[in-house]
């Protein structure tokens, strides 16, 4: 790759990432767990004249999901309401760790921590509302969003100044991503493809 690609890539690796970021926390991670409502989408339901419910999804957190999946964390998603519109999202992203109408989710995060052999240090958790406390209190990297509720902001290591469903996923995928050195690394990848496509 060109010195020039090189220093580009360097460059971009490094924007717009937070200071108070506790990156030293984020070196371990190997599983970020989700909360849906008010993380993964904005927390608003939208009902039709059927009764059926509808999420909105930010297709940047999702690109940030394949990012860190390709990295080799894996992504799970663990929510307390049954939702089709999440099964479908975890399907299109190739999320196999999603967990609908699972009200207490310590136990739910427990069987995945046993089955891949993972320790607290190695859990990163994002919440917003008082049914991921239990979560957050033990997790190695503990986050909440802009728009969480005073319960979770107060156990968080860090509050991201962004919303759910309004790129907070992505923001704190690209800390985790950095603190662990690949985001440079991920964004050759991305330049690449687009040196692809200009040799066809």
């Amino acid at each position: 790759m060109p010195d020039a690609e090189k220093n580009l890539s360097k460059a971009l690796a490094v924007l717009d990432l937070d200071p108070d970021f506790p990156a030293q926390r984020a070196k371990a991670v190997k599983l970020v767990v989700l909360d849906v409502d008010g993380v993964l989408t904005d927390g608003g339901l939208y009902y039709n004249d059927a009764g059926l419910a509808f999420k909105r999804f930010d297709v940047q957190d999702g690109l940030g999901i394949r990012q860190a999946m390709r990295a080799g964390i894996e992504i799970a998603l663990i929510s307390g309401m049954k939702s089709g519109a999440l099964e479908q999202r975890a399907a299109d992203l190739g999320i196999t760790e999603c967990h609908a109408g699972r009200f207490h989710k310590l136990p739910c995060l427990l069987e995945i921590m046993q089955k891949n052999n993972l320790e607290w240090e190695n859990v990163a958790c994002m919440g917003d509302d008082v049914i991921d406390l239990s979560m957050l209190r033990l997790a190695g990297l503990a986050v909440a969003v802009r728009n969480a509720q005073p319960e979770a902001k107060f156990l968080a290591h860090y509050i991201s100044p962004l919303a759910g469903g309004r790129g907070a996923v992505r923001q704190v995928l690209r800390h985790i991503l950095a603190a662990q050195g690949r985001q440079e690394e991920l964004l050759n990848y991305f330049l690449s493809l687009e040196e692809e496509t200009e040799r066809q």
